[in-house]
């Protein structure tokens, strides 16, 4: 086997260089690379806790694991280059192996660099060379049956999915740790590799939950994980990023139970999909499951809906009927926007909740129901109740186990899955081949704040396939045609003749800034109480979310946590 050159191409040494982005600050006890805190670990450390695992685990279950913590590697440090490389997708790919050499996991030896064309397709074949979890297996368990690499595997994953905007699998096709000379890995995109479904499995943090899969490996799925085809009518969960799995290992906890759960979160986050997910993997999977839009009932009418009617209750009451908790007998009765139910219903609600009995309007006797209340809103319900639109009573009794989904935007490592997801959806819907999107609109669609989450994007892919040509790619053209706000940009001429973009907005509202500044300088206010108080009213608008306040300041959470350790010190010497 032929290996590449080692020598550098010219255009490879026109690469920006990124080991002066590489911080040690001993004397503070940091790391940085980029903006994100790094660990130097000792290896074998690492390798006796990856042994432990799998003997706890099973090889299956901690494969995953490290497979999805390589991807999540893998998202971060491709956003980091990107900013460096100003979204050259070429250099990118270039960088991201050596990224990893200096992170000290393996050495990359190219048979084919990865190359990308958005006409073409995706394709790499490399060796790797001192693979630390080769080495690691052999070292701490024995040579093994399967390929080791499974963080670098995810690590590859994550970087070419997030980068390119649709599904790549790597695959190991050799490995040291099975007896082979070296490790082989193959890159390709998802839909061009036979049985892909064991690839993305890692992505499945439970049965449950559904990675990305083509059309043609839809019913395998559905047939292999059996539960997991009922997921797939309601309506899939996908997902890689931290957010996405913390609700899903909140679910796993609370589904054997009857507990009471609120889902909390904006408009369109997949609310009524996750509570959907929670009645299919609990106890009552094959009882009815019940949804109501709060919102969408007329005030006179709830009571009706909810608890039934007898005949001639009213004028218009032919006949009985029963309400939605008793229709919900035995599974689960979601009720959507809580929020918005009125004031007089919730009183009823509240004692249907403490006694388990419902009473049609018009009857006299109770019934017995069981049923299992989960609730949703994307109001802030403790502040409705201090102003006295919602009862006290009935929050705590619905906020047992409250779950917070998070928006699209603070979960935006999702956004490849998912835009696979519906691009195979309406493609079959429509009957139409789409064959992917074009690099500037993933990157606006990475860019978008998506105030309508996860339906916005869903419509948005489904508008942009109606639109688009036979056999084509979705471009800006086709999917921001719905009034979306992407900012406007202007251009600038650099000093080297370049254009440059340039935001108009700072341009308007300059002058507004300048008359702050101007401000705090009359008010001799010193430059460290600044920044304090720039962070502090950051934290305040962010409601605490340390994440989202870094990319408002348009820092990395690393820098942030560093300033905000700082002043705490700093507060905390001033009080001593």
């Amino acid at each position: 086997m032929k290996r590449a050159e080692q020598a550098k191409t010219p255009q490879q040494s026109e690469m920006p260089d990124i080991t002066p982005h590489i911080r040690f600050a001993p004397d503070t006890g940091h790391i940085h690379l980029f903006d994100q805190r790094m660990l130097l670990m000792h290896g074998f450390s690492l390798g006796e806790m990856r042994r432990e695992l799998i003997a706890r685990m099973g090889v299956d279950e901690a494969r995953k694991m490290f497979m999805r913590l390589g991807y999540q590697q893998g998202i971060e440090d491709q956003i980091r280059l990107r900013e460096l490389t100003q979204s050259d997708i070429q250099q990118c790919l270039a960088l991201g192996p050596r990224l990893r050499e200096i992170e000290g996991f393996v050495r990359n030896l190219p048979l084919q660099q990865m190359q990308y064309s958005p006409d073409k397709s995706f394709y790499a074949d490399y060796v790797w060379s001192a693979s630390w979890e080769a080495e690691a297996q052999l070292e701490h368990i024995g040579p093994s049956g399967e390929a080791a690499c499974w963080m670098m595997v995810g690590y590859a994953n994550g970087f070419c999915t997030s980068l390119l905007g649709k599904p790549i699998v790597w695959r190991e096709v050799e490995c040291v740790a099975m007896g082979h000379a070296h490790c082989r890995v193959i890159g390709k995109p998802l839909e061009e590799w036979d049985n892909p479904e064991e690839d993305v499995h890692f992505l499945r943090i439970e049965d449950f939950v559904d990675g990305p899969a083509p059309a043609s490996a839809s019913q395998t799925l559905g047939k292999k994980y059996g539960r997991a085809s009922q997921a797939v009518e309601l309506g899939e969960l996908i997902g890689a990023s931290a957010g996405f799995n913390a609700v899903v290992q909140l679910l796993k906890k609370v589904a054997p139970t009857d507990a009471t759960v609120l889902f909390l979160g904006e408009s369109g986050v997949g609310k009524e999909r996750f509570s959907r997910t929670l009645h299919a993997i609990g106890p009552r999977a094959e009882h009815p499951f019940v949804s109501v839009n709060c919102a969408a009932i007329p005030a006179e009418l709830v009571e009706a809906e909810l608890f039934g009617v007898e005949k001639g209750a009213y004028t218009h009451a032919t006949a009985s009927r029963p309400g939605k908790f008793e229709r919900a007998n035995g599974g689960t009765l979601f009720l959507d926007e809580i929020g918005c139910l009125p004031y007089a219903a919730q009183g009823k609600l509240l004692r249907v909740l403490q006694e388990q009995e419902i009473e049609r309007v018009g009857d006299t006797r109770s019934r017995r129901i069981d049923v299992r209340v989960v609730a949703a809103t994307n109001q802030d319900l403790r502040r409705d109740v201090q102003e006295g639109r919602f009862r006290r009573d009935l929050y705590y009794r619905l906020n047992v186990f409250p779950v917070e989904i998070p928006p699209l935007r603070e979960r935006r490592d999702d956004i490849p899955l998912l835009l696979n997801l519906f691009l195979d959806r309406y493609s079959r819907k429509f009957a139409k081949k789409i064959v992917g999107l074009s690099e500037k609109a993933f990157d606006a669609i990475w860019a978008y704040d998506w105030p309508g989450n996860v339906r916005e994007l869903e419509n948005m892919v489904e508008r942009a396939i109606i639109l688009a040509d036979e056999g084509g790619r979705l471009d800006m053209a086709q999917l921001f045609t719905g009034g979306e706000q992407l900012g406007s940009q202007g251009f600038s001429v650099s000093p080297v003749g370049g254009l440059v973009s340039v935001d108009q907005r700072s341009i308007e509202e300059a002058g507004a800034l300048d008359q702050v500044l101007d401000m705090l300088l009359d008010a001799e206010v010193g430059m460290d109480q600044i920044e304090q108080h720039v962070l502090a009213r950051a934290l305040v608008r962010s409601r605490g979310n340390v994440s989202a306040t870094a990319r408002s300041l348009k820092l990395g959470r690393g820098q942030l946590q560093y300033r905000l350790a700082k002043f705490q010190q700093q507060t905390k010497k001033s009080e001593e």
